[in-house]
């Protein structure tokens, strides 16, 4: 009888994460937490470029997130756990989520601006799609497109202030190409958490346990990335309370609780809807400023909000 009750369960779970529902607003709202969070993330990054490297940040900061999930998760760690049998795929799901993702983000933040490095950044949601229908069977409709260049036009009126001509003075630098391959990954990513096999799904129920599955492989990679940091390039750490705030900010908030809430998201609306409410990040970064640097907010802001949200509701089929 328990048999049958996990064996139920299991394939529920495998059904929610393979055909997601519509979202509801209780979905929208859980998405709606990692780009306010990575929103002061990206903040963070900046305000931390002169104090440390960019991959010695990434690798802090997920140590720091593991201590953090270990007391609570760390069961999944011992021998005869779900996650050793699948030790492949979250190999693959540290590089590309925790690992990958973030370093190539804050190596972009030393080399390019941030309005260049939003805009690409915003073309995940066009990237969700072309790897869905690519490498997941997943069909693209003229409402998803539609969806997406909304959301995209909605990124740009946060960044160019509603004056277009501003596009004129975008250069991509090599920076821009950093996320561009950050957002590829980041696409193929959500779509592993969207098509889970058979015993991940199960470890996805609880989310603690998935993240931290993630987390330790996620710190291989970026223990080899930062050893190649620190014998390639002059890195540097400086030590003192302003670094220490960044890194327990980017720990709790955007690894830990961002990262919880955007698997949650995936699982209930599927990745191409997600990936459309990363681009409130550039949005809830000028709300941001406007909160802590007494930037007043524009009437620019609340049309981008439209557009993004309109993108949003576009972008799942009925």
């Amino acid at each position: 009888m328990k048999k049958a009750w996990r064996a139920g369960r299991l394939a529920n779970a495998i059904k929610v994460a393979g055909m997601p529902q519509r979202p509801r607003v209780t979905d929208i709202l859980v998405l709606m937490v990692p780009p306010l969070l990575w929103a002061g993330n990206a903040v963070a990054g900046r305000m931390a470029s002169g104090l440390i490297s960019p991959m010695t940040l990434n690798l802090l900061r997920w140590c720091l997130a593991f201590c953090i999930l270990l007391p609570i998760a760390g069961q999944v760690l011992r021998p005869g756990s779900l996650l050793w049998p699948q030790w492949r795929r979250f190999a693959l799901l540290g590089l590309l989520g925790t690992s990958g993702y973030n370093a190539l983000n804050y190596l972009a933040l030393h080399t390019s601006t941030a309005i260049n490095v939003t805009l690409v950044a915003s073309s995940t949601p066009v990237w969700m799609l072309l790897m869905g229908r690519l490498f997941f069977g997943q069909a693209i409709s003229p409402r998803q497109v539609l969806g997406a260049g909304l959301s995209i036009a909605g990124v740009l009126l946060v960044l160019t202030h509603g004056e277009w001509a501003m596009l004129q003075q975008l250069r991509l630098v090599k920076g821009d190409f950093y996320v561009l391959l950050a957002s590829l990954g980041w696409a193929v990513y959500s779509w592993l958490l969207a098509h889970p096999t058979p015993e991940s799904a199960s470890l996805r129920q609880d989310w603690p346990r998935f993240l931290l599955a993630q987390v330790l492989f996620g710190l291989v990679w970026s223990s080899l990335f930062t050893t190649g940091e620190w014998v390639l390039t002059p890195a540097h750490v400086d030590w003192g309370w302003p670094l220490m705030a960044v890194l327990a900010y980017v720990a709790i908030g955007p690894s830990i609780l961002a990262y919880g809430a955007f698997g949650a998201g995936i699982q209930r609306a599927g990745p191409h809807v997600a990936a459309h409410f990363t681009n409130l990040t550039p949005l809830f970064t000028a709300l941001l400023s406007a909160f802590f640097l007494g930037e007043r907010p524009h009437l620019f802001h609340g049309l981008a909000f439209v557009l993004i949200m309109a993108g949003i509701a576009l972008s799942r089929e009925d």
